[in-house]
Order: structure tokens, then sequence, then C-alpha cells
């Protein structure tokens, strides 16, 4: 049961971070697999600077959020197509 809950945060944390930093798209498994990434780091980068978006669903998927966009920046930056 964990694993779905995990993968449903990290989707819906992958598609917010997409439809936030407008890159190149990565369909649905590149989100979710994006969102389940970011989480970790959204929350390295969160505890960083002291800040904390709450518990819950809406707190993982805000900080999922913010690390799928700093990895869809990073990918961009390094996949950039001219």
């Amino acid at each position: 049961m964990e694993i779905l809950v995990s993968i449903l945060i990290g989707a819906a944390a992958g598609w917010l971070g997409s439809m936030i930093y407008r890159g190149s798209g990565l369909g649905l498994l590149g989100n979710i697999i994006v969102g389940i990434i970011g989480g970790p780091l959204g929350y390295w980068i969160l505890g960083k600077l002291g800040v904390t978006l709450g518990g819950g669903w809406v707190g993982a998927i805000l900080t999922g959020a913010i690390g799928a966009i700093v990895i869809l920046l990073l990918i961009n930056l390094i996949f950039k197509k001219k």
C-alpha cells in the first residue's frame, strides 16, 4: 500500500512540477519518476533552507513538486535541444 501511495504522490508532484516548469515534456511515466525522485530532493533542499510545507498529502506533493522542478531544470540544462 505504501508503494502505491508513493507512486500517486510522485505522479501528482511530477505532474505539478511539469505544469509549473514548462520545458520538454517527459510523459506520464517520466513525470512519475521525476516526482518520486523529486520528493527526497525537495525535502533535502527545504531542510537546508529551514523551511517545511507541513505534513500530509498536500505538503508531500508540494515538496515533491519543488524537487521535480529542480530535476526538470537540470534535465533541460543537460539535454537542451538546439
